[in-house]
Formats: structure tokens, sequence, C-alpha cells
């Protein structure tokens, strides 16, 4: 039995799409990139959500596809932020928003994402709408706030990426459902180091 588990792997292994395995480099690498403040994070997001848009689509999770193309928007500008910010000696600094802010930005996603939710389920053949939704809308202004570096955009992807890996699983896409439990783990690391920059450079 324990002789068969390398074939079985590799059975598995096989059976990923090509075009799902590239997207989930790529995202792996933004995620390790955003977490040292690299600008080069943006490329890797850019290349990965053009692929997720397809594979999105094609899943029947509509706003997850519209949702990445908004997230090569956002490449696009996190990359012009990034680079406007970046000085010889320093770069975009971290910041803090305060906690009325997140809390008008959570009413407004969530009043959005139930209308946008009904009419997913009311006029197409959508999966999860509700939650499609929901997922989709906290992470437009979640991106945003990753592309001006306010630092609880870790605490807004926490909850984003565990509805993820649920939603994704269920349309059998289970590696990029494995990419959002790996991203789960690795949020604390970028929390971290973004509050120590924000601390180093109140400092």
């Amino acid at each position: 039995m324990t002789q068969d588990i390398p074939s079985i792997l590799l059975e598995q292994a096989q059976a990923f799409s090509p075009l799902e395995v590239v997207a989930v480099v790529m995202a792996l690498m933004y995620l390790v990139l955003a977490i040292r403040q690299n600008i080069w994070c943006w490329l890797c997001a850019g290349i990965s959500t053009v692929i997720y848009v397809y594979l999105a689509l094609d899943a029947r999770l509509y706003m997850q596809s519209v949702l990445n193309a908004f997230y090569l928007a956002m490449a696009i500008y996190g990359w012009t932020v990034w680079r406007a910010g970046h000085t010889q000696d320093k770069q975009l600094p971290v910041v803090s928003w305060p906690i009325a802010t997140h809390g008008y930005a959570i009413l407004v996603i969530v009043l959005v994402a139930l209308i946008n939710g009904y009419l997913l389920k009311s006029q197409t053949d959508a999966e999860h709408a509700y939650v499609d939704a929901l997922i989709a809308w906290a992470a437009v202004w979640t991106t945003f706030l990753v592309a001006r570096k306010v630092l609880e955009n870790w605490w807004y992807w926490l909850v984003i990426d565990i509805a993820s890996i649920f939603i994704y699983w269920s349309r059998d896409l289970e590696l990029t459902s494995m990419l959002y439990a790996v991203y789960v783990v690795m949020i604390p690391f970028g929390l971290i180091s973004w509050a120590r920059s924000r601390r180093e450079a109140k400092a």
C-alpha cells in the first residue's frame, strides 16, 4: 500500500490544469514578495490574475472572474503607487487607518454583496452567489489597502482566504483551494513584517 503513494500523488499532480499550476505559482510569488514589500509582487499578481479570469469563468464563479480582472487593474495601480512612493533611501511607508474607516467599509461591502448576491442568484447559474459576491467586494477593498500599504489589509485577507478555500474546493479547483490554505498560514508573517516596518519607520 505504501509503495503506491508516490504513483497516486503523481496521478493527482497530472490531473491539475497546467494553467492553474502557473496561476498558483505566480500567486504564491506575489504573496512572498508582498510580505517583503518588493514591488515585483505586482508583476506576479498580474500574470496570475489574467489566468484566473478564465479559470473562475469556467468554474461559474462569475464574481471571482470579475474580481481577477479588477486585480489586474490593481496590479498596475499598485506598481505605480509603490514606485512613486519609493525614493533612493526609503520605500512607501506602511500606514494604519482608523477603526471607523474600516467599519464603514465593511458595512458598505456587506450591503453591496447582498444586492450583488441576490442578482447573481436570481439572474444567473452562479455557484455560491452570496459568498462569491462577498469575497469579491471585500477583496476589491482589501487590494486597494495593499496598494496603499495599509497594515490592516492582512486581517481582511485572513477572512477572505478562509472563505475562498471553501468555494474553490467545491468547484473542483483543489490546487487553488490549497493555495488559499497556504495564504492563511502565511498571513501572520505578512502582518508581523509590515507591523515591524511601520514601527521602524515611525522610530
